[in-house]
């Protein structure tokens, strides 16, 4: 099968966004058996988009778009794709609730614009965006393949690989099978420096990594004959990767650092009391996020003051005047007042400079201090974040939970 890869927007030609998308795409596309040809970019013009059109499908059997999707006038893609089939825009019905519950849920005005959204061409099917409201679109007619994706990468790339890849294989000999590692606690930079190698001498399996919210995904995937070969295919690479990321994989597969972190609660009957000062109910939240927490999680409390530290965790007045609230000292008090308060098996506490304003030469922001209190034992660990307010936040939100997930992970090796 020949492919051809058409990115849509303005802001492409202009040079404002670099085209990473195109660049995946191909990439994937390899991966598949698939052979990309050409590659176009077009801007926001219906006529030109419609020559773009008429000449990929003379020489290519599938043309993949990105772009032009959305909710503005400026969105043409699918209106143009209509056209060009001699086809009519429908609504799809189920497309319709997903974006209705997405802005009721966020108490946002539905406009007739949000609305456009889910029209999709006359016999096509829907692709489900995870990550947006425009759904991709694939339409075949004639030995010809369109597959219409959104812009926004964050949005393209999941969507590319949970819907349109098992699309594609229907056009390859192979089958395709993929496993997703979760890393948290550093950054796709580090991750790519240590496994360098392995990312540049991939063939077959290929990996492919992913950001978002702070964390790093990798998608370990093998294209082979059948199930067990591309097993056999993945598990070399997935071990090394492992050993390589010790301490930062946490799992595999559709989890979640609060959902391995209760899963892991709730396998030893621990119980666990938060307090949080920078973070502001943060972890707490995350860790609510995942249910039947209740039988673990005993209380969460923001403790934002000196006073409140001192009247609620017995944090001492002595502490605070010699160190300050942001010290290894206080985030250990803080942790041990938790637990010992609530009588709970384990205390966790975060305290720090999140921004903007607030730091100093020897205290920037960005230096945040976790304390742990684990069955007796004492700990903290001192981070140096970057990023805005709610960044330093997240991530450190993110570090504590993983924290937690190995100090338990040690404890039940007997470490």
């Amino acid at each position: 099968m020949i492919a051809e890869v058409i990115s849509i927007g303005t802001e492409l030609l202009l040079g404002d966004i670099v085209n990473t998308n195109a660049q995946y795409i191909a990439r994937r596309l390899k991966d598949l058996g698939i052979f990309v040809y050409y590659q176009t970019v077009v801007g926001d013009n219906e006529k030109r988009l419609m020559d773009a059109f008429e000449i990929a499908f003379k020489r290519s059997d599938i043309v993949i778009t990105t772009g032009g999707l959305g909710p503005t006038q400026d969105d043409l893609s699918k209106e143009v794709a209509a056209k060009y089939f001699n086809k009519n825009l429908i609504l799809d019905e189920e497309t319709l609730r997903s974006v209705e519950e997405y802005f009721s849920r966020r108490k946002l005005p539905l406009t007739e614009g949000i609305k456009k959204q889910a029209l999709i061409i006359e016999g096509a099917k829907a692709l489900k965006n995870d990550y947006g409201t425009a759904p991709g679109i694939y339409f075949e007619k004639n030995g010809k393949v369109l597959i219409m994706m959104p812009g926004p990468p964050k949005e393209m790339i999941p969507l590319f690989e949970n819907r349109v890849v098992p699309i594609l294989l229907r056009y390859t000999d192979n089958i395709l099978m993929s496993k997703v590692l979760r890393i948290a606690g550093i950054g796709e930079s580090f991750v790519e420096d240590r496994i360098k190698d392995l990312i540049e001498d991939q063939t077959n399996p290929t990996i492919a990594p992913y950001v978002k919210d702070g964390e790093v995904t990798l998608r370990i995937t093998a294209k082979a004959k059948d199930e067990r070969e591309a097993i056999e295919l993945i598990e070399p690479l997935v071990k090394e990767i492992n050993e390589r990321l010790e301490g930062y994989v946490y799992g595999e597969g559709d989890t979640s650092l609060e959902e391995v972190l209760g899963n892991l609660l709730l396998k030893h009957n621990l119980k666990i009391a938060v307090a949080e000062s920078c973070t502001g109910g943060m972890i707490t939240s995350r860790l609510v996020n995942f249910p039947g927490i209740s039988a673990s999680l005993v209380e969460g409390l923001v403790t934002y003051s000196n006073e409140s530290k001192m009247k609620r965790l017995n944090v001492s007045e002595e502490t605070l005047k010699s160190f300050g609230a942001v010290s290894k000292e206080c985030a250990i008090e803080m942790a041990r007042g938790a637990a010992l308060t609530s009588n709970s098996d384990i205390g966790i506490s975060s305290t720090g400079i999140a921004g903007p304003l607030g730091g100093t030469e020897q205290k920037p922001v960005g230096l945040v201090y976790l304390g742990l209190y684990f069955n007796g034992k004492e700990k903290y660990k001192e981070l140096r974040l970057s990023g805005d307010r709610q960044r330093i936040r997240l991530l450190t939100t993110n570090l504590a939970l993983l924290w937690l997930i190995n100090e338990i992970g040690s404890w039940e090796r007997g470490e």
